[in-house]
């Protein structure tokens, strides 16, 4: 059975059985406590915590998903950072009274996993294996789940109890729904390692792999605030019982498929084949066993989600994890002698496998190829001149000594580009050690010196507030500030909504707006942007302000792309029903006051993000 096939076969099974199937959300999550989408329920987090009645009271979807806690595991057989996730859902408990359906908890969801998996799927009943919570002081023993596996023909000896840590399962940020699991393990060799007995779901031999998760999410974790300023978390029952399973698409294809490793199914050797022909080898399990070669399949195929979802390479947040995946890439890549066409064949490839499923792939094929050329081009020559000093760091290092300073930790970083972990990795290679503490003490005392230089150039907020300006000087930059939030929306309505703010700077003489975008704007777009922002100033529209709490701004479809440098409490700009901004800069009160606008620069800022300068005129 193919992959194509399975996610099919899926949906089919829950559709027929009263789900709602819903598309895959994008890979940048609503929710600004986390980075990325890491499981499919996040964009039903309203429904599971019961403060937002659906439209449905059953869903199931093949969700998207990127998780940046495994980017150290790549390279054996199951883990990855890019993966899709099937899940299937229930808000809300049986036999609601509400018009909407029918809800189930942990008999239903027990009953339909195993009905999918062995009369949809035909695996072998004798394999499966599972686990449930069993129980701590704050949360009890799911001693239903249990029984409820032994109706269904689990014996009692296929059936083991673990913590927390195994078997309980959110949330995906700092609060939020959550509850004990039970998920379902694959017996792949049948056969014990050297711990006999003990060998069990969860043993690290590989015997065992997990392909099912049931989260039974009854449980909300909060956040009491002690005027101490202790956190204390917390547990409250949820008003209504949620079931939220998921399914690694990679980890099922290779059961199904009966591939001991993920990188063999088919959601992977059409790019691996590719890359084996760039490479000149020929097909073969000890190709496909070797860690740089998995590296490079999975973080190519990561790469091209990222930016199909509108990730632009950065410093920080996503964009310096997607940095991060491109300077790994072309390291490894390195090893096998793969330049720059090779990389861009490789992502064109991962592009033909997955643009049926995902058509935003195609749409951002042009993306795609020119962010991972224009950073090849920006960093491979650095990591040239970068591994010399750093093979050069360790061939000084005395025989007493076994590690590399933070100093020179920091130097790898701030002049060949080398973040931190970049470092760790080739120092661990090697069995050195990297003083971190050093490396972060360097960090602090460079942001310190930057950040008095940039204060004495820009100010704050990029509104100049380090200088002395005069009264009128404060109505130019208050009129300039507003114009930027109406320019901001003009982009995302000309170029779309993958632009995003990356930065401002205003002085009372013009403003300077950097924005996500990887390429030259045309001089048609940039007329058609103008065009708008002068329509928009000439309907004087009112601007006005409401104070709200963060996450109520992000609900109500406010920009901000600076979450986790906001408060809790936010000031939100709306300029008619045109622009809603998460902002604390000074505004005018209607947009007639702006005068007119004029775009006098456009230009490349750095990889991946573009900068326009910008004027107001008197009219």
């Amino acid at each position: 059975m193919s992959s194509k096939q399975l996610r099919k076969k899926f949906l089919s099974f829950f559709k027929k059985r009263g789900h709602k199937i819903v598309p895959s959300s994008s890979l940048l999550p609503d929710d600004p406590s986390v980075l990325f989408t890491t499981a499919g329920m996040q964009q039903f987090v309203p429904f599971l915590t019961g403060r937002i009645t659906p439209l449905y009271r059953k869903a199931c979807s093949v969700q998207k998903c990127f998780r940046t806690d495994d980017i150290e595991e790549v390279g054996d057989n199951f883990h990855h950072t890019f993966f899709e996730m099937l899940g299937n859902w229930s808000f809300g408990d049986p036999k609601a009274k509400d018009g909407i359906g029918d809800g189930y908890f942990k008999k239903e969801a027990i009953k339909f996993a195993l009905e999918f998996l062995l009369n949809e799927l035909g695996l072998d009943k004798k394999r499966l294996y599972v686990t449930i919570f069993k129980g701590d002081k704050e949360i009890p023993k799911d001693t239903e789940a249990k029984e409820l596996w032994i109706k269904y023909g689990i014996p009692k000896d296929r059936i083991f109890e673990f913590g927390r840590k195994e078997n309980f399962w959110g949330p995906t940020g700092e609060v939020g729904p959550c509850g004990p699991c039970s998920e379902i393990h694959y017996d792949l060799t049948g056969k014990p390692c050297k711990r006999e007995d003990k060998c069990a779901p969860n043993c690290p031999c590989g015997r065992f792999i997990e392909i099912w998760n049931l989260v039974f999410m009854e449980y909300e974790k909060k956040i009491d605030d002690q005027k101490s300023g202790i956190r204390k978390y917390y547990y409250e029952l949820l008003p209504q019982k949620n079931i939220d399973t998921g399914i690694g698409l990679e980890r099922l294809t290779a059961v199904v498929q009966n591939k001991r490793s993920s990188y063999d199914t088919d959601l992977f050797s059409p790019i691996g084949r590719e890359l084996e022909n760039l490479v000149g080898g020929t097909m073969s399990d000890s190709f496909f066993n070797r860690k740089e070669v998995r590296i490079i399949l999975d973080h190519i195929r990561a790469i091209c989600f990222l930016i199909s979802d509108g990730v632009l390479p950065s410093n920080v947040e996503q964009g310096y994890i997607l940095r991060r995946l491109l300077r790994r890439i072309i390291r490894y890549g390195n090893t096998l002698n793969l330049g720059q066409k090779s990389l861009i064949n490789l992502a064109k490839k991962v592009v033909s496998v997955y643009k049926d499923t995902y058509p935003e792939l195609s749409k951002k094929e042009n993306d795609i190829l020119t962010i991972i050329s224009s950073e090849y081009e920006k960093f491979s020559k650095a990591l040239e001149r970068g591994l010399r000093q750093f093979n050069k760091l360790i061939s000084k290092i005395p025989s007493n000594e076994t590690g590399i300073s933070g100093k020179q930790a920091f130097e790898l970083y701030t002049t060949y580009g080398f973040p931190l972990e970049f470092t760790k990795e080739l120092a661990s290679e090697r069995g050195i050690r990297i003083d971190e503490k050093g490396f972060y003490k360097e960090l602090e005392k460079h942001k310190a010196i930057s950040g008095k230089g940039r204060e004495k150039k820009f100010g704050g907020h990029g509104l100049g507030e380090a200088r002395v300006f005069s009264k009128e000087d404060e109505e130019k930059i208050k009129r300039l500030h507003t114009a930027t939030h109406l320019l901001h929306q003009a982009l995302r309505d000309v170029l779309g909504n993958q632009v995003k703010q990356m930065g401002s700077d205003i002085t009372p003489e013009r403003l300077r707006f950097d924005f996500s975008y990887p390429k030259k704007l045309t001089s048609e777009q940039i007329e058609k942007v103008e065009k708008i922002v002068n329509e928009k100033i000439k309907e004087n529209l009112p601007v006005k302000v409401e104070e709200m709490k963060l996450e109520r701004a992000i609900e109500s479809g406010a920009l901000g792309f600076f979450r986790a440098k906001y408060p809790e409490i936010v000031k939100v700009y709306s300029i008619g029903s045109y622009s809603k901004e998460i902002c604390a800069g000074p505004h005018v009160s209607h947009t007639k006051e702006l005068g007119e606008f004029k775009i006098i620069k456009e230009e490349a800022s750095s990889a991946g993000v573009r900068r326009i300068k910008a004027v107001l005129k008197k009219v």
